[in-house]
């Protein structure tokens, strides 16, 4: 591929489709240069205007790379038409259903797809820093807990669940426990826990205790910014855009 890998964003007018969007100036490889939405023109401080489609069809014929930081529903539309036309898919949607996932595989059949409930780099840094240390303390107990913005709407959040899967990669046997407050008695040994607080503007809190007897290990990240999601999307979108058909995470992207 020659020259700029060329960018669409579905979702642009959103929270995050306007931070990819704003950001994009400070990845030289990546030309944004379609939206998906109501039909016209982008404009924001310091941005070029961009064109904005509400035929999808219409945008993905201009574009090398999709991210699409829309609500689930989306992907089952967006990653066949992407497919079609050759161009690589970045699903950024938490609370996935299998028939969403099936969308996707089908779609990394032809081309690129990469599938992440959070793009941050830091915290899939984190989730591979879980993952290693709970092989290494398979007695010890986890929990996640996290904390975000009044406005979030899942709980707890896509991200603690990929925090808990990497628990389970390296321990397979251990089950989620969402409810505990609900459990009287005992902590049960083959469980992860989770909590969920929400308040203000945090744009997101992580942490993943490991405990055992007599010590423990916290592993934090922290989210100043959202703008951390818009620049690992960008530096996913990236990657991907160089990429043969397949199913990839961002794992894949960092070397993991």
């Amino acid at each position: 591929m020659s020259g700029a890998i060329r960018v669409g964003v579905a979702g642009v007018g959103g929270r995050m489709g306007r931070r990819v969007v704003r950001l994009a100036p400070e990845f030289p490889g990546l030309d944004v240069v379609a939206g998906l939405g109501p039909a016209g023109t982008f404009s924001a401080d310091d941005v070029d205007e961009i064109n904005v489609y509400s035929d999808p069809v219409e945008a993905i014929e201009t574009i090398d790379v999709m991210i699409d930081f829309t609500a689930p529903p989306a992907c089952a539309e967006l990653a066949p038409l992407c497919a079609a036309a050759g161009a690589a898919y970045l699903c950024a949607s938490t609370a996935l259903s299998d028939s969403h996932r099936h969308a996707l595989r089908e779609a990394s059949a032809d081309v690129a797809v990469l599938e992440a409930a959070n793009l941050s780099v830091g915290i899939n840094v984190t989730a591979e820093l879980v993952r290693r240390a709970a092989r290494a303390l398979p007695d010890f107990d986890v929990e996640v807990f996290e904390l975000h913005h009044r406005h979030k709407r899942d709980s707890p959040s896509g991200t603690a669940f990929v925090l808990g899967e990497a628990t389970r990669s390296s321990r397979p046997l251990l089950r989620d426990e969402v409810q505990r407050s609900n459990a009287p008695g005992p902590r049960e040994a083959d469980t992860i826990g989770y909590a969920a607080l929400r308040g203000g503007d945090v744009p997101g809190e992580h942490t993943v205790f490991l405990l055992g007897s007599g010590e423990r290990i916290e592993i934090t990240h922290r989210s100043n910014t959202a703008d951390v999601f818009a620049r690992g999307a960008l530096r996913a979108a990236g990657w991907l855009g160089l990429q043969s058909a397949g199913y990839y995470a961002m794992r894949d992207m960092l070397g993991g």
